[in-house]
């Protein structure tokens, strides 16, 4: 049990699925999950424990940007022993020959500022997936025949963006999509020796305007995770 997660020792796998959203954790534990257990609800962050075809997962959420995603993966590696952490959530996408509801596996992440960034200093330190699960996922998209894209994304840390001008050079630099999270999961598993992948779903798209409905989202977000739990156990 730590500050923020309530888990007993031993109730978290070492394979973490990390939506944002604390309800998508519950609807991807209840959908996809065998024996699942609810092992945190600390503030309201709820976390899940079960299984996927005999292997243990626990599905946790991160709440909403690098900040919140830094704490709950801190613990979780450090005072629970996880090893494998894959982001799965919604992003926006920044290309035109992306469409609403396609997944980006994110290789790398640009952003303008973590948490680690006092670590760091003067250095511009480059965060990118575990090849190793972005080639399986990569493949597992493969097999499912999703319209995927693989390339670097931006972790933007305000959701309310007032800056067009950066958004402009994200896209003439081939950044495939905006999110919020996934570049402090990929300091936080590169400094303990982790791995971690981000596979995104498209919800809404920049350029062209188009969105997911609500009603839609978890229908379509099934296939992000099935690619990240197979990604996983490869």
């Amino acid at each position: 049990m730590t500050i923020h997660i309530g888990a007993e020792p031993g109730e978290i796998a070492e394979t973490v699925l990390l939506p944002g959203d604390p309800y998508r954790a519950k609807w991807a534990a209840e959908t996809f999950l065998d024996d699942v257990k609810l092992v945190n609800e600390v503030r309201g962050m709820l976390g899940f424990t079960g299984t996927w075809k005999g292997n243990p997962v626990t599905i946790h959420g991160s709440g909403m940007g690098m900040p919140s995603l830094s704490i709950y993966v801190n613990e979780l590696i450090k005072d629970f022993g996880a090893k494998t952490l894959i982001r799965i959530g919604s992003c926006g996408a920044m290309q035109n020959k992306i469409a609403v509801r396609d997944v980006i596996l994110a290789m790398t992440a640009t952003t303008l500022s973590t948490p680690s960034r006092g670590i760091f200093k003067e250095m511009n330190f480059a965060p990118c997936a575990d090849y190793g699960l972005l080639r399986a996922a990569a493949d597992a998209a493969a097999a499912k025949g999703t319209a995927t894209h693989v390339g670097g994304i931006y972790s933007s840390d305000v959701f309310y963006d007032e800056r067009p001008d950066l958004n402009e050079q994200m896209v003439r630099h081939g950044i495939l999509g905006v999110e919020m999270e996934a570049a402090e999961l990929y300091n936080l598993a590169a400094r303990h020796d982790c791995r971690a992948l981000a596979v995104l779903t498209v919800s809404d798209h920049l350029l062209t305007g188009d969105a997911l409905p609500s009603d839609q989202r978890e229908k379509s977000f099934g296939d992000m995770v099935e690619i990240a739990l197979e990604a996983a156990f490869a």
